[in-house]
């Protein structure tokens, strides 16, 4: 077997020690891309299963289906770099790893089933180690501590992992607990830069390079895993100034989106360059209104000369996408599927939108305004409200030939 210090991250060797000696019942590990949190949970998991003959863990993430790709596939990995991958049988249904010295488990659920969790029976023992990969996934502390109420039972030691990157906001559930003092629970923060460079590779540490030149604080949220936002506005990398008639002759990178309104939803029209090299966009110019017909509509963009570019429409409304194709407009509808909208917020997300209010007034109050929701108890709630956001679907739509083109080759 593989000595820990050989394949653990200098930058937990502390940690690990107090795990090993049962410093702690709770352990919450917050980091950015590449601090190798959740590859030393996945190390030191089965050498305390190892060491304590009764116990067993229970890992989850908050969607069961992402299981198989995410930390089954992490555990595996732990178990072969430890040079124990013939002591563990891999099992898919239901997914475990299966000790096969002593048949201790660890096991795979989601917590989207919590009667599954709720019924889960172990042969011997108890389950002592549980492991919450993502934890800023979970709805909040209590369906954690519920969680728990339900798998702490039946003896004497306990050892809780909570892995995650830490969202954006500082308001968010996840990073407002973690800076709630508990005697039973140690803190850990790491980055990429306590993690030994060759194992990430210089690929990695010059791409980090290249986001902290261009954005650093994309840079310090994503690499540093740093609460650098203020609250829950969905997109956060703006700039609100005056966009100068230069500045749009030199544009040649034209996109338009289209999504379909009447009353009260608003028809919205967007006009956007980009910049692929500073992965900028820029919004050009709108037309944002209501009861409007297609007839009108379509005679604004012929008028503003808008018809040099394609437009990309919300497909929901084929017999609209028809009348402006016949009116001799470049209108195509876009093109959905299962993630794709997630998949076109993110990308959007990760580039810098300038906005100038005077040429776009209907999108700048709509992208400044645009926040998560938030549930009963005040805590943001993931996924994208579905209101007030007729000028970002336009820009979404506008953009979609670059993101679902990245999409399908990823």
């Amino acid at each position: 077997m593989v000595r820990l210090s050989q394949v653990l991250g200098p930058g937990f060797y502390e940690l690990a020690g107090d795990v090993f000696h049962h410093g702690y019942t709770h352990y919450d590990l917050a980091g950015g891309r590449g601090s190798l949190k959740s590859s030393a949970v996945s190390l030191m998991v089965p050498l305390l299963l190892i060491r304590e003959p009764d116990a067993h863990a229970l890992v989850m993430r908050k969607v069961g289906n992402t299981l198989r790709d995410s930390v089954f596939a992490q555990y595996i990995w732990a178990v072969d770099k430890l040079g124990m991958g013939t002591s563990w049988e891999a099992r898919l249904a239901p997914m475990e790893l299966v000790y096969r010295p002593t048949g201790q488990r660890i096991m795979f659920r989601g917590a989207d089933d919590p009667m599954k969790i709720k019924s889960i029976k172990v042969p011997f023992g108890y389950i002592a180690v549980t492991h919450f990969e993502e934890k800023d996934q979970f709805a909040g502390r209590e369906e954690i501590r519920n969680i728990l109420q339900s798998t702490m039972r039946g003896g004497e030691a306990f050892w809780n992992f909570e892995s995650y990157n830490p969202p954006l906001s500082r308001d968010h559930w996840a990073n407002r607990d973690a800076a709630e003092e508990r005697p039973d629970r140690l803190c850990h923060k790491s980055t990429y830069l306590d993690a030994p460079r060759a194992w990430l590779g210089e690929a990695f540490f010059a791409e980090a390079e290249r986001l902290r030149v261009r954005d650093e604080r994309a840079w310090r949220h994503e690499y540093l895993g740093q609460a650098v936002g203020t609250g829950g506005n969905v997109f956060t990398r703006l700039e609100i100034r005056d966009i100068r008639d230069g500045e749009l002759a030199r544009m040649d990178r034209i996109f338009q989106g289209v999504d379909w309104g009447w009353y009260p939803d608003k028809f919205a029209f967007l006009r956007v360059g980009y910049e692929p090299a500073q992965e900028r966009i820029y919004l050009l110019d709108e037309y944002y209104v209501n009861r409007k017909s297609n007839r009108e509509t379509a005679a604004w963009v012929r008028e503003k000369g808008y018809f040099d570019y394609p437009i990309t429409c919300d497909s929901a409304e084929p017999k609209s996408i028809g009348d402006w194709r016949d009116m001799g407009l470049p209108a195509r509808g876009a093109v959905k599927g299962p993630g794709s909208v997630d998949y076109g917020f993110k990308w959007l997300q990760s580039r810098t939108i300038v906005i100038d209010p005077k040429r776009t007034p209907g999108a700048w109050r709509e992208i400044t305004g645009y926040e998560y929701e938030r549930d009963r108890a005040g805590q943001f709630i993931s996924g994208y409200p579905d209101r007030d956001d007729h000028a970002i679907s336009a820009l979404r739509y506008a953009m979609e030939p670059l993101f679902s083109r990245r999409a399908a080759s990823a």
